[in-house]
């Protein structure tokens, strides 16, 4: 089998293409920021205020792992980002040697802008997809979602994002 029949199955292509639409994705969100009211926030911090959005009250080892961040780099961000009024944090009650991360109200309008250069994006990636292929695109990519992640150690703990108290 030569170098060129690997890929003459196109399947073959997939774990390179999600790659890759990654790649091109981040770029092009970093495209659209810059001159935004973003543009001093990097690409890994956005990506922290959207998870910490849809996760609010998380702890920093529960964040770190959904955003397949090290916890050291993740500390840093989240000092930078504290000190530039974005999150905060509190002791959670229920254990004091864990955190629980908030937005704060300055964060809000900073994700306006993020979602919106957020949709931009999409708009672009999507621009010749009808309303039915880009539903159908969505509801594949979220079963292909669930299917690694099923499959994936500890999915069962994985399913609820620990809240602090």
């Amino acid at each position: 089998m030569s170098a060129n029949d690997t890929f003459a199955d196109p399947q073959r292509e997939f774990g390179f293409l999600l790659r890759d639409l990654a790649r091109l994705h981040a770029l092009n969100f970093e495209r659209l920021a810059v001159g935004s009211a973003i543009g001093g926030l990097t690409l890994a911090q956005c990506r922290v205020l959207a998870y910490l959005q849809r996760n609010e009250g998380i702890s920093k080892a529960r964040l770190a792992a959904l955003t397949d961040t090290d916890p050291m780099t993740l500390g840093r961000l989240l000092a930078r980002m504290a000190e530039d009024g974005l999150v905060g944090q509190r002791i959670d009650p229920a254990d004091r040697r864990a955190h629980c991360l908030h937005l704060t109200e300055q964060a809000q309008g900073v994700l306006a802008q993020i979602w919106e250069i957020g949709d931009r994006n999409r708009e672009e990636a999507l621009a010749d997809f009808d309303e039915d292929e880009r539903r159908l695109l969505m509801k594949l990519l979220r079963r292909v979602q669930a299917n690694m992640d099923t499959v994936m150690p500890g999915a069962a703990d994985r399913k609820e994002s620990p809240q602090c108290s």
